[in-house]
């Protein structure tokens, strides 16, 4: 993965001590674990929002919990024709 150095980051000691012990362990830069920290915490955002979404849309389709497993099954049946 290419990178770049664009901002400069301020973090409290004590998690910057952890974030260091983390490194060290695991034989990694702070570099490569705060990389991958960010990454990790964008795709939980992104994966957050679209499970708000399709909630939403559930909501407006007025489909429920208890119906997924049928729409599902009605679903490969129409795939399988």
């Amino acid at each position: 993965m290419a990178s770049r150095q664009t901002e400069n980051l301020s973090l409290p000691e004590r998690l910057l001590t952890e974030i260091e012990k983390v490194a060290r362990a695991q034989e990694r830069t702070v570099n490569e674990v705060l990389a991958e920290a960010v990454d990790r915490y964008i795709k939980d955002k992104q994966w957050a929002s679209l499970k708000s979404y399709g909630r939403q849309k559930a909501r407006e389709r007025g489909i429920g919990e208890g119906d997924v497993d049928r729409l599902i099954a009605e679903s490969r049946k129409d795939l399988s024709r």
